[in-house]
């Protein structure tokens, strides 16, 4: 390939370069043109810069601090001499070179410095949220800590995510800080509530409302700062959980020293934005009406959806875990076989389409019947995930009629059962043929050291065993992987979900409610049930701790869809009792409640609140 391929260029023109020119032959032509007199400073600047840079780098290490030091001084010595008007002894370095990290007020009692950010303010790079990287929301967090200004464009915000930065925007208000942010109802995702907290912090909010014709889909941040660091990021992140914490988000960080041009057009826009008519001051007691009209025009859709011919396809998590099953069966011969998966990786999703594999292949095999589908047995613990289960099955296999559901009321074919553990432990099993099934899947497989299951399991003989479960630790310490040989075939673990983004990520506010628990007996690995009950119970000091922090990291409680875990049945019901009282309708749901009782609360719990 030639030195200078064809292509369009923005290249100096250097000596090494002309002689290339010269030599390209009568088949190939090279155009040139002077350098605009406005920006040669620039152009000729980072030639310079870049020279400069390379050989200060090869200066050899034992003497190079010093070394650059003096090269430095002399590249600015003959500056001197030829521009002796522009530069003088001042601009020399001090020796030995170091650098000036933070001017602040001193304070023996209180000697405080700013913390830096965690990019060095003479730096540009590029945030991806990828792992082992600092998450966006973290390194905002730290620029909002020695900004003297703030200026933000961002198309929405959401409390979930306001709330990350909540303490670091609040301290930066706190001490003087300037917060200017233009936002919009834009697809209607902006939250009132979000902005009504921006003010409350004393942040100024300009809100765009004519989305039909300024869709404002900007997200960026300018932090001043007077010392002449000024830092920008644009990017993708909007103000959310996902986006500060570990969304797919690209973001630039610019710095003033090395983008100037990039931080003076921002300022330069953002200012004719913050003038501009279309962006109005939001004023509380005042818009409140017209900010809830604008968000749900925006967000008004037909929501009809028609759902025809579905056809299951796995997903890439789920095909390799399809894979893994295959290998094992095909080429290790093992037929019995557990699947270790997060909850919400749909481990149900990946065993419908294993046992429709099973019935597909063509393979020659033993003991595959001529007659198919497989007979099947599918146990789990509970209704609500049989029904579910079942549902999958069906959608999986095509067939509406696929499979009988055994609660309670017995099947009549008995050819593709859907069964409780409770159901069985009813049948007879001496009645029962050991191979009455060619395949048994187990769901929720950590309850199988219960004598119950074990009493199934050591009758079936089925030829295929597939157990399912996101938690094979059994916090008692019994065994279970004694039914299939002491190994996991296929495992997928909540970090490695997370790590791959296939589930929501969680956000955990560790909470002190000042209980003392040490006097509560500790019996067979667990905290003794009954004394722990009556410690929680009638805890009204602590139900006021709980509904402070409700209101203070939910914003709207009565949006809330929560799920609360007791320590007992006295427990349950009197924080359900307390959440009632206090405006927040809550069920206690036991494990004596009957099915239609605990179906009614499924149905209330994701029931739209009233006015929405």
């Amino acid at each position: 390939m030639p030195k200078l391929p064809d292509g369009l260029y923005d290249l100096l023109v250097t000596q090494a370069v002309e002689r290339e020119i010269a030599g390209l032959g009568e088949q190939r032509r090279a155009d040139t043109e002077p350098l605009p007199a406005s920006d040669a400073h620039l152009f000729l600047g980072r030639y310079i810069g870049a020279i400069v840079r390379e050989a200060l780098r090869a200066v050899p290490e034992e003497e190079r601090l010093q070394r650059q030091g003096e090269i430095s001084n002399e590249i600015i010595r003959s500056l001197t001499a030829s521009l002796p008007e522009q530069i003088d002894d001042s601009d020399y370095i001090a020796q030995p070179p170091r650098r000036l990290a933070a001017v602040y007020p001193f304070d023996s009692l209180q000697n405080r410095r700013p913390t830096a950010p965690e990019i060095p303010l003479s730096q540009s790079d590029l945030l991806v949220n990828g792992r082992d990287e600092p998450r966006i929301g973290s390194v905002l967090e730290r620029e909002i800590e020695s900004a003297d200004r703030i200026d933000l464009i961002i198309a929405f915000i959401r409390w979930s995510g306001l709330r990350l930065l909540a303490p670091a925007v609040r301290a930066f208000t706190e001490r003087g800080g300037r917060l200017r942010v233009i936002t919009t109802t834009y697809t209607g995702s902006t939250e009132r509530l979000a902005i009504e907290r921006l003010l409350e912090m004393h942040a100024e909010v300009k809100v765009s409302y004519h989305t039909d014709t300024t869709r404002l889909h900007a997200k960026a941040w300018l932090f001043h700062r007077e010392s002449g660091f000024s830092t920008v990021f644009i990017g993708s992140s909007n103000l959310s959980t996902a986006a500060m914490l570990d969304g797919v988000e690209w973001n630039v960080r610019l710095s003033q020293v090395d983008a100037p041009t990039i931080v003076e057009k921002f300022v330069a826009t953002f200012e004719s934005y913050w003038a501009h008519a279309d962006f109005e001051t939001y004023v509380l007691g005042r818009d409140e009406q017209r900010f809830d009209r604008a968000v749900a025009a925006a967000s008004a859709t037909d929501s009809t959806i028609n759902f025809v011919g579905i056809e299951v396809e796995a997903w890439p998590h789920q095909r390799e875990m399809l894979e893994q099953l295959t290998v094992e069966r095909y080429r290790h011969n093992r037929w019995r076989n557990l699947v270790v998966a997060a909850t919400g990786t749909g481990k149900t999703v990946v065993a419908a389409l294993d046992y429709r594999r099973l019935n597909d292949r063509d393979e020659p095999l033993p003991w595959i019947p001529s007659v198919r589908p497989l007979s099947l047995l599918f146990v789990a613990h509970r209704r609500e995930i049989l029904q579910q289960s079942l549902a999958t099955f069906r959608t999986v296999m095509r067939d509406g009629s696929f499979g009988e559901l055994y609660v309670g009321h017995r099947p009549d074919e008995w050819r593709h059962v859907f069964a409780s553990i409770q159901s069985l432990s009813a049948v007879d099993l001496e009645t029962v043929r050991q191979d009455a099934f060619d395949v048994v899947i187990v769901d929720e497989f950590h309850h199988a050291a219960a004598p119950t299951y074990e009493r199934l399991l050591n009758h079936l003989e089925p030829k295929v065993l597939l157990g399912l479960t996101a938690t094979p630790e059994r916090t008692d310490g019994e065994p279970i992987l004694q039914w299939f040989d002491g190994r996991i075939a296929v495992e997928l673990r909540l970090w490695d979900a997370l790590d791959r983004g296939l589930l929501s990520p969680f956000h955990y506010f560790g909470i002190h409610d000042n209980v003392d628990i040490s006097q509560v007996a500790w019996k067979r690995g667990r905290y003794d049930e009954t004394a722990l009950d009556k410690v929680y119970t009638g805890n009204d000091a602590r139900i006021i701790q709980i509904l402070t922090q409700l209101q203070q990291k939910i914003g709207d409680v009565g949006q809330m869809r929560a799920l609360g875990f007791c320590v007992g049945v006295r427990h349950a019901e009197f924080m359900a009792q307390r959440f009632c009282s206090a405006g927040i309708p809550s069920e206690a749901v036991l494990g004596t409640t009957d099915s239609e009782d605990r179906d009614r609360a499924l149905r209330r719990l994701f029931e739209q609140p009233a006015g929405r």
